[in-house]
């Protein structure tokens, strides 16, 4: 029985936000009803996994460390995902980048890349306007409509050939505050994928494409399995058949890399690949294991993909993916082209290049870029690819214990490491409070996973007394006082109106960097602040 048909009655959900521009077409009275259903639906089991997983994090903390679950014959006997789309076949270079942002999205389309991956996630700051003009340009995408003409009278609009388009929502552990249900916030997650799949999922078919989402940050088998009823009752809802959603998972925390043969088994039916999201997998191992000094991690900058625990995560993520039949796409080169220092520029892109010809040559079936300009070096790599894909490459070479996938990288920590963690992840942060979720610092692509990166690594330093590779231990006071530090150096480079974010966003990240207690997420308190901006402008 559909499990959503029984809440058709339930009112719609209420939205407690301004009105912006373009948001009656997408706040429709049907389009809430759709999200009040599903979210009444699930997010009591949402709030039940969320709760196991704190219970989880609790056993690691006492010594108990993950591990691959007992085998219930799925990862024993033979079985394959569902059949892959045509337009989804050839993967080979995924561009992201901000859903809410106008000229990027029409960019990123236009890019020749294979797909687009359009994001409500870590890229993407979540203000009500750019949540809501996310939504907008997504309907004009699939409408083929969209377009953009800039004061200086330069006009942006979609080429006959464009890039493939999935969708990013938010993770389930996020609120979307501007829209409640029975007086409660919903699921974010929940309210980007059902707007988007309630308004174009009818058009993509008609268009012989379909709603094809990545979903961000789950932690195993369980949350897969919601994500399976999730999927099949929207499905029903819509009079969808089964299977016409699609979707790709981002293994991206600790838990999930000891159960991708289970992930993959419960989605089966909409599943047609996962990801190596390398960022936010380094945060969630510093996050799983923060409290084992034996697991202290070096500077980010020393954490490449060929040692310690990400080598092993890459080649079982592409071993379990080929012998199912799903795709094993790679993960985001942090560079980017530099502007006006020719050398610098080379260096990046000389990066780039090594990092996805590492990846072709393990065996992925396509990458990710976040820059336009990388899309040809990227395309490059790949173009030894025999056909759409490299699932004859078995990877039968591979055998993963727990122990590989928990070793250390080699490597120091150093002065420069904490310093760059403190001016990257408050000059991040500061960016993020004003509406920017997608920054270039120091020649390198920020979002929100990075940024989790550096307030964890402090954490991790000052909570396990790390020593530096000049003899200092880190701690609580020398993380501080470069917080201070570079908060006065970024403030009076500001106007008055602007040094307040600065203030707000050093507060913050110091309070994240340095507190008693790992807090899980740094977009949970950060979004509080957006929402405090908002009725301050308001």
């Amino acid at each position: 029985m559909n499990r959503l048909s029984t809440l058709e009655s339930v009112e719609r959900a209420e939205v407690v936000a301004p009105n912006l521009d373009g948001s009656s077409k997408i706040l429709t009275p049907e389009a809430l009803e759709f999200v009040a259903a599903l979210d009444r639906t699930f997010s009591p089991l949402v709030s039940v996994l969320l709760r196991e997983r704190a219970e989880r994090q609790k056993l690691i903390d006492s010594g108990v460390l993950p591990d691959f679950p007992a085998d219930t014959g799925v990862r024993t006997s033979d079985w394959s995902v569902s059949e892959i789309p045509t337009d989804l076949l050839d993967r080979r270079v995924e561009i992201t980048g901000p859903a809410g942002d106008r000229k990027m999205v029409i960019n990123a389309l236009n890019s020749r890349a294979s797909t687009y991956m359009a994001d409500f996630e870590d890229s993407l700051s979540p203000t009500w306007e750019q949540i809501v003009q996310g939504q907008v340009n997504l309907r004009e995408v699939v409408d083929g409509t969209i377009r953009l003409v800039t004061p200086e009278g330069k006009v942006y609009a979609l080429r006959e050939e464009t890039a493939t388009l999935i969708v990013r929502p938010r993770g389930l552990h996020l609120l979307e505050k501007h829209v409640l249900v029975e007086g409660k916030p919903v699921i974010a997650s929940f309210f980007d994928f059902s707007l988007f799949l309630h308004h174009n999922a009818g058009k993509l078919r008609k268009q012989g494409s379909g709603p094809y989402f990545y979903l961000p940050k789950l932690e195993g088998a369980k949350e897969a399995r919601l994500w399976e009823q999730v999927l099949s009752a929207a499905e029903d809802y819509l009079g969808l058949s089964r299977g016409t959603i699609k979707v790709t998972v981002l293994i991206e925390t600790l838990p999930a890399a000891f159960e991708m043969d289970e992930m993959l088994y419960e989605l089966r039916r909409h599943i047609v690949g996962l990801n190596c999201g390398r960022w936010d997998y380094m945060f969630s191992y510093i996050k799983k294991l923060k409290s084992h000094p034996q697991f202290v991690l070096p500077d980010r900058s020393q954490l490449t993909m060929d040692q310690g625990f990400l080598a092993p995560y890459v080649d079982l993520l592409i071993k379990t993916c080929h012998r199912r039949k799903a795709y094993a796409i790679g993960g985001m080169s942090a560079y980017i082209p530099v502007k006006d220092d020719e050398a610098a520029n080379n260096d990046a892109l000389a990066k780039v290049r090594a990092d996805k010809e590492r990846e072709f040559a393990l065996g992925h079936d396509g990458t990710w870029v976040a820059h336009p300009g990388l899309v040809g070096i990227a395309m490059d790599a790949f173009s030894r690819m025999v056909g759409p894909n490299q699932l004859r490459v078995r990877r039968n070479d591979v055998s993963v214990s727990r122990d590989d996938l928990l070793r250390v990288p080699q490597g120091t920590i150093t002065m420069e490491g904490v310093a760059t963690n403190v001016s990257v992840g408050l000059r991040y942060l500061e960016s993020w409070l004003t509406g920017k979720g997608c920054v270039p610092i120091n020649n390198l692509m920020e979002d929100a996973a990075t940024t989790e990166i550096c307030r964890a690594q402090l954490w991790q330093w000052v909570k396990n007394r790390a020593i530096l590779a000049d003899g200092r231990m880190v701690t609580s006071k020398m993380v501080q006082d470069l917080i201070s530090s570079q908060v006065t150096s970024l403030s009076s480079a500001r106007s008055q109106a602007d040094a307040g974010e600065v203030l707000l966003a050093g507060k913050l990240f110091a309070q994240m960097a340095t507190a008693e207690e790992f807090p899980e997420f740094i977009t949970i308190p950060a979004y509080e602040e957006l929402l405090a901006s908002e009725g301050r402008r308001s």
